[in-house]
Formats: structure tokens, C-alpha cells, sequence
């Protein structure tokens, strides 16, 4: 599962990025993958662990509602969550 997300283009503001990516790991786990930074540059990337996938999905949104609040909007979206949103 994959979300990407960009800042609206203003004159005055560089466009930002968000990439949200949810991928299995080699024992039986889950993990939350985060990229952001500014658009055409690299960007910080952070990694959270979960046991469950139920668990990493809801975080996932949760992070993606917190950016759609800040002013970002999805560009691209891969794959679905299992629960409803």
C-alpha cells in the first residue's frame, strides 16, 4: 500500500512532499515507511515497526489524515486498506 502527497503549488511556497508506503518484513511484521522533504530533493525517511498489519494501516491513515489537514492532497494511491476509512 502507497499514498503520495504534494502541497498545492503557491509563487511563494516550494512544493512539499509526503510518501507513506506499508510493506511486509521477512518476520511476519509490518512496516510504515515515511518520506518527506521538498519536491525534486531528497527527503528525511523514518521507519515504524508493527507486529500486526491492522495496527500499521491505522497509522498510515492517521498520518495521512494529519497531512490532508495541513494543506496536502493525494497525487497518487496504490493498493487498499483491508478495514474501511
Amino acid at each position: 500500500m502507497r499514498i503520495y502527497m504534494q502541497t498545492m503549488y503557491a509563487p511563494e511556497q516550494p512544493l512539499r512532499f509526503y510518501h507513506l508506503h506499508l510493506q511486509p518484513d521477512l518476520l511476519g511484521g509490518w512496516t510504515l515507511v515515511r518520506e518527506s522533504g521538498l519536491q525534486g530533493a531528497k527527503g528525511k525517511v523514518t521507519r515504524e515497526f508493527f507486529a500486526e498489519r491492522e495496527a500499521a494501516e491505522r497509522k498510515m491513515m492517521q498520518r495521512r489524515d494529519m497531512q490532508l489537514n495541513r494543506g496536502y492532497r493525494v497525487v497518487f494511491r496504490e493498493g487498499s486498506a483491508r478495514s474501511s476509512e
